[in-house]
C-alpha cells in the first residue's frame, strides 16, 4: 500500500491538494497529514481526490469544531485524530505526533513501525534504533507549504518500508531522498 504523507499546509488548500493529487497519480491509496492545517477549508480539494485522510493537531490547531464536523459528514473519508494518531494501514502500526522530537520519542519505543511527524518544516526520513533493539521508520515530510523551506511531501510503500521525499509538483527525477531498509 502506497501512502501520501505530508504535513504543515498552513491554510496552502492548493499545495495540499497538488501533494495528494501527484500521490494518488502515483498509486497512493491514503493520505496522512501531521498538523498544521489550520482550516478545514484546507481539506476540502484534498478529499476531492477520494483518498481517505487522517489528520492530526499541530501548534496551530485552527478550528477544531469545524474539523470534526467535517470528518462526521465525509462519510469516512476523513479521520480527525486530535493530538496523535494511532492507525493501522497496509498491515503496519502507524503513530502520528506534529512535534518531531516526539516523534523520535515515539520511533525510540519499538511499539510502531512507522513514526509520522512535522513542525520543523525540514524534510527527514530515517530508521531509529528503539529500546527494544527493533528499528522503526521516522518520516518527517517537511512543509508541503514551502514556508521557508521547499515545498515538499513524502510517498511511502508501506509493503516496501521505502519512502521518498518529493518536491511539490516535481517527478522521480527531483526526488530529494530515497530511503529503504537494509537488507
Amino acid at each position: 500500500m502506497k501512502i501520501c504523507i505530508v504535513s504543515d499546509s498552513h491554510d496552502r488548500a492548493d499545495a495540499l491538494a497538488q501533494a495528494v493529487g501527484d500521490a494518488k497519480a502515483q498509486g497512493a491509496e491514503a493520505v496522512i497529514h501531521c498538523g498544521d492545517l489550520i482550516g478545514a477549508q484546507t481539506l476540502k480539494p484534498a478529499l476531492a481526490h477520494g483518498l481517505p485522510v487522517h489528520l492530526i493537531n499541530g501548534n496551530n490547531i485552527g478550528d477544531a469544531q469545524a474539523l470534526h464536523r467535517l470528518a462526521n459528514s465525509s462519510g469516512g473519508r476523513f479521520g480527525y485524530h486530535g493530538a496523535d494518531g494511532r492507525l493501522e494501514l497496509g498491515g503496519r502500526r502507524i503513530f502520528l505526533v506534529h512535534y518531531d522530537d516526539y516523534g523520535y520519542a515515539m520511533a525510540c519505543t519499538g511499539d510502531w513501525e512507522l513514526v509520522c511527524c512535522g513542525h520543523s518544516h525540514r524534510a527527514d526520513v530515517r530508521e531509529v534504533t528503539s529500546v527494544k533493539g527493533s528499528r522503526s521508520w521516522l518520516v518527517n515530510p517537511g512543509t508541503v507549504a514551502g514556508l521557508a523551506a521547499p515545498a515538499t511531501w513524502v510517498l511511502g510503500n508501506l509493503a516496501t518500508m521505502q519512502f521518498e521525499v518529493r518536491e511539490l509538483g516535481g517527478s522521480q527525477a527531483n526526488t530529494r531522498h530515497r530511503h529503504s531498509p537494509n537488507p
